[in-house]
């Protein structure tokens, strides 16, 4: 049996059961004691709590009971100081006489000891700063594949640990429990917490990282495109001053998800002035992978090799597939290399009517694609922008990403525009360098005014909203 006893640090009585306790333990070889000091501010709420839960009555300092480890069960509640002096006398002849100035003294110096523990173990704690992590709508299937993307530490590295925190409406709380159980019983390594929220003022505390993950049921049979826009707004309108409020000063946002991924991004900077502008952006790298996959299988060739693939415009919406600067690495042909060694990609596809009519039509078919995907895409699309965000693109190699342009390419400004970028040393840079011809500048044109007109649409629908409508 093992001895169980518990009390207030600068109790008198418990420092008495404790010199017994450890008499006992010197002296007796089957006899083991636990003890389990508490603050004076902490012990009635322990003692209220212990007691509910193994249906005992007492109200004393100290607590003492039996662990019948050998046995199974719930322990033998023993009781305060006088049953333990009386235990001991009877079942082992043991007596303790002490003065109570000396209960006193020993009493002081277990509270001095508790409160040196206490912030040793809080110094400990502060020195582990995990990684804040925000998503929002996480009862969507993309954030169920994006949580172990997140904590296997290759988005962050192997010694960062990071804190997930999913939010969601009170009628997705059982989804969030379930996700939190799941990935609890993975036991991932770098996985400090991970916790459900459906309170909305308490979101993003303490935040680096928010990830926007916002859908509408897109169905303009159902309702107006301006209504699906209204929308998006509202949420927007909700999220970017409890960013502002609650986040961290360098907090990245990310927006993705299936729909109104660039307007998303653009309305929290809108409605979240404070937010620094380049740490908001819109995932493309979906549509990268999508549009190689495609091209692998033109090519009979990995899709890993191809690379370069520009996305440019609205990432969920009106976009422009770029080929003109991709590129095949290890390509099956007559010239090889080494594994640097690369090929224009349009030149390894002799069929151009395939590249004019039938891989721009099927960016359609590739749109129906993305819409339908079951998460684990859009979710890798994350991580990876995640992962060259903290730590470096590959050199090079082009990164199409949502930001808020400045005129770069002639795009207006003010939109968040997907171009090419290159990751390093935590932020990002365009890649003004790369030379758009006049065909691919009048598509940007195009596509720059209809991200205009989504945005002066947005801002229109949710000026004229009822005030307490928008409340």
């Amino acid at each position: 049996a093992v001895a169980m006893f518990t009390g207030k640090a600068n109790c008198p009585y418990y420092a008495k059961a404790e010199l017994l306790a450890d008499y006992l333990q010197t002296n007796l070889p089957d006899f083991r004691v636990h003890k389990i000091t508490q603050h004076p501010d902490e012990w009635e709420q322990w003692l209220h709590d212990i007691c509910e839960t193994n249906g005992w009555e007492h109200r004393q300092c100290p607590i003492i009971w039996r662990e019948l480890l050998d046995r199974g069960g719930k322990g033998q509640l023993l009781g305060g100081l006088d049953a333990f002096l009386e235990y001991a006398q009877q079942s082992y002849g043991v007596s303790l006489v002490m003065l109570s100035e000396e209960t006193l003294h020993i009493a002081e110096e277990n509270l001095k000891a508790h409160l040196e523990i206490v912030k040793e173990d809080e110094e400990i704690k502060s020195l582990i700063k995990p990684l804040q992590i925000w998503i929002t709508s996480a009862s969507v299937p993309i954030c169920y594949h994006l949580i172990p993307l997140l904590a296997n530490g290759e988005v962050f590295g192997m010694t960062t640990e990071i804190s997930i925190h999913l939010l969601d409406t009170e009628q997705s709380e059982e989804v969030l429990r379930g996700i939190v159980m799941e990935a609890e019983d993975m036991a991932f390594p770098l996985l400090h917490s991970i916790s459900e929220h459906t309170e909305i003022d308490q979101a993003f505390t303490d935040a680096d990282i928010v990830i926007v993950l916002d859908d509408v049921l897109l169905d303009l049979e159902v309702q107006s495109l301006e209504s699906y826009i209204r929308e998006v707004g509202e949420i927007c309108q909700l999220y970017a001053p409890l960013i502002e409020k609650n986040a961290k000063s360098e907090v990245k946002v990310i927006s993705s998800g299936k729909t109104f991924a660039n307007l998303k991004a653009i309305l929290l900077k809108t409605y979240g002035q404070s937010i620094r502008p380049e740490n908001i952006i819109a995932v493309a790298t979906s549509w990268e992978s999508a549009a190689k996959a495609m091209l692998a299988r033109k090519l009979n060739t990995s899709t890993a090799g191809a690379k370069d693939v520009i996305v440019w415009g609205n990432v969920t919406g009106s976009n422009y597939i770029d080929l003109s600067h991709a590129k095949l690495y290890g390509y099956d042909c007559a010239i090889w290399g080494p594994p640097t060694f690369q090929r224009p990609l349009l030149n390894m596809i002799y069929d151009s009517e395939w590249i004019h009519s039938a891989f721009l039509s099927a960016e359609s078919m590739l749109r129906s694609r993305m819409s339908s995907c079951t998460g684990m895409l859009p979710a890798h699309a994350v991580a990876t922008t995640l992962r060259y965000w903290y730590h470096g693109s590959p050199p090079e190699e082009i990164i199409s990403v949502g930001i808020l342009s400045e005129g770069q390419f002639c795009i207006p400004g003010g939109i968040i525009f997907s171009m090419p970028v290159r990751f390093q040393n935590g932020n990002w840079e365009v890649m003004t360098e790369l030379e758009v011809n006049e065909t691919t500048g009048k598509v940007l044109g195009r596509l720059s005014h209809d991200l205009i007109q989504e945005k002066l649409i947005a801002l229109k629908e949710l000026s004229e909203m009822d005030p307490y409508e928008a409340e």
